[in-house]
């Protein structure tokens, strides 16, 4: 121990006992890489599939899959890569602040791409009908309906942070190998089911308000900005122990690494916030047109079937009636048109 700690300091001990890679450099985030087969293996599959059952969905007849939810869905599984094998992957146990900024791509930038690319919705235009009446049923589901619960979603993205570096799973994250393929692992199923019930885009057990989602996004921003503050302020050197054993001889001292990482977590944290925002507003836009479409179709539908009452029984005054805009006939609005 008096070595690793001696070589933290930068002493000659340290070039000694330090067997990581050599000190971080920008371009390392495109030019170190390393290998996680983990997330390689799920990654392929999942394009694979995915890829497969567009093409699927075109061969039944069922119309042209949207290229964008396509790009999205791929955008997300090469930023998975990306995360976990490139330079953010090679110093992910190595600097804090290497680490803090692959949680937040892990946890809300990962996932959301995959979500915008609304797989489930993918998985059920493909499949037999008897496979899609079973996939319909479990998310009709009394489970499926607690988890997307807007509250236990909201706790499955807002905890998992805390509970990271608030508890032995981050020493665990960075010391084992393991740990660390299940943190890669772990933090993109939650950050799923937190936007895969916000945005809506597949089907869901119940629908919920867009603006909930945009609510719980601004109290998402709060609990960020106090586990940064936290890590920043809080004087808990979070995983010390293995920082300083690790006998780093270049770079940010432990302590520096952490503010330096908090200041990131928070920042980017509140940042990459901002795609989801405009990913829901898009989606409330979209929706409110959908519906007034429909409400148009409806109106349409019932002039239509009036006049052709009205033709149908000789009556043509009827039928120059029904020209008259509903407004003008509805209790609660025509008096504002003098009708």
């Amino acid at each position: 121990m008096d070595v690793a700690v001696h070589g933290a300091a930068g002493g000659p001990a340290a070039v000694l006992a330090y067997s990581g890679p050599p000190p971080w450099r920008w371009s390392d985030l495109a030019g170190s890489w390393t290998a996680e087969p983990l997330v390689l293996v799920l990654s392929v599959l999942l394009g694979a599939w995915y890829l497969a059952a567009v093409r699927t969905v075109r061969r039944n007849g069922g119309g042209r899959w949207q290229p964008t939810r396509t790009a999205a869905f791929l955008g997300g599984l090469l930023l998975w890569v990306w995360c976990t094998c490139s330079g953010l992957g090679v110093y992910e146990r190595i600097l804090f602040t290497d680490r803090a900024v692959q949680v937040v791509l892990l946890l809300m930038v990962v996932p959301l791409l995959l979500a915008l690319g609304a797989p489930v919705s993918l998985l059920v235009s493909a499949a037999p009908a008897a496979r899609r009446e079973r996939v319909l049923r479990a998310l009709r589901s009394r489970p499926s309906k607690v988890l997307m619960f807007p509250a236990v979603s909201t706790a499955l993205l807002m905890a998992p942070p805390w509970l990271l570096y608030l508890t032995p799973w981050y020493e665990w994250s960075v010391s084992s190998g393991l740990g660390n393929a299940v943190l890669h692992l772990v933090l993109v199923l939650l950050g799923l089911a937190y936007f895969w019930p916000r945005l809506q885009l597949d089907p869901v057990g119940h629908e919920y308000p867009h603006l909930v989602g945009l609510f719980i996004t601004f109290a998402e921003v709060i609990f960020d900005a106090g586990l940064g503050i936290v890590l920043i302020y809080g004087g808990h050197l979070v995983a010390g122990h293995y920082y300083v054993a690790l006998g780093r001889p270049w770079g940010p001292s432990p302590a520096q690494d952490q503010t330096w990482g908090g200041n990131a977590f928070w920042v980017l944290g509140d940042l990459v916030g901002l795609p989801f925002l405009a990913a829901l507003v898009r989606r409330m836009v979209v929706q409110g047109r959908e519906e007034n479409r429909a409400v148009d179709a409806e109106l349409d539908a019932r002039f239509e079937a009036a006049a052709a009452r009205a033709r149908a029984a000789g009556r043509p005054e009827e039928e120059e009636t029904g020209m008259r805009p509903w407004w003008l006939d509805d209790p609660d609005l025509r008096h504002r048109y003098g009708g």
